[in-house]
């Protein structure tokens, strides 16, 4: 990871809406051979007396289960869109080009919640996806004991209490107003995922760079 001290967001609020924004994680392990491990899954994310914690499940009896089991350690990564900045828009673009990015790393150990605090947790998840719309048929309440009974004994509740958190959020802070506006409409042009990293920099511009 980076660490360079313009590419790090320190708003927590900013922070926390990215988590809610990109919650389709890495999280990886590795067992105590050095074996690594790594699933993709969403997350949840809650505060405890100001302290952090982030939620998901995985399938047991995977390699992951089985690793998280003999080595709790963990890293969750949460990514958002990301795109290329050709050096050909800097005001001087005699230098290597680059890839403009979000991210968010959370360490910690994991645990793995009982029968009954996964149960709340699938409640929680499935009507924060379907919007809070408790009579969707495909929240957990209503999905009916055949169907919960048989799939719900092939999962296992993850929750990790986060001890280190880091983050890079590389949007060509580096660079001068004049490459930066430039970078921004080349990016907006190419729309997708560019197009969402130029908003990204727009709303940055203000606190970079004062006119007077």
């Amino acid at each position: 990871m980076y660490h360079f001290s313009y590419f790090k967001e320190h708003d927590q609020q900013v922070i926390r809406q990215f988590l809610t924004d990109h919650p389709f994680a890495f999280v990886t392990g590795s067992f105590t051979n050095g074996t690594q491990v790594a699933t993709q899954i969403p997350m949840l994310f809650e505060e405890r007396d100001g302290e952090l914690f982030v939620q998901g499940h995985i399938m047991r009896n995977t390699d992951h289960h089985k690793a998280l089991k003999e080595n709790p350690h963990a890293l969750i990564v949460f990514t958002g869109p990301s795109a290329y900045v050709s050096a050909s828009w800097y005001s001087n673009p005699h230098m290597g080009s680059t890839y403009n990015y979000m991210s968010v790393h959370l360490a910690g150990k994991m645990q793995f919640m009982s029968p009954e605090a996964l149960v709340d947790w699938m409640r929680r998840f499935t009507l924060q996806y379907e919007q809070g719309n408790t009579a969707s048929p495909t929240v957990y309440d209503n999905l009916g004991d055949a169907y919960t009974n048989k799939m719900m004994p092939g999962i296992v509740g993850i929750e990790m209490r986060v001890e280190k958190m880091d983050t890079v959020f590389k949007l060509s802070q580096n660079r001068d107003e004049e490459s930066y506006v430039n970078i921004i409409e080349q990016l907006k042009k190419r729309g997708g995922n560019s197009a969402l990293i130029a908003e990204e920099m727009e709303k940055r511009k203000g606190s970079l760079y004062f006119e007077g």
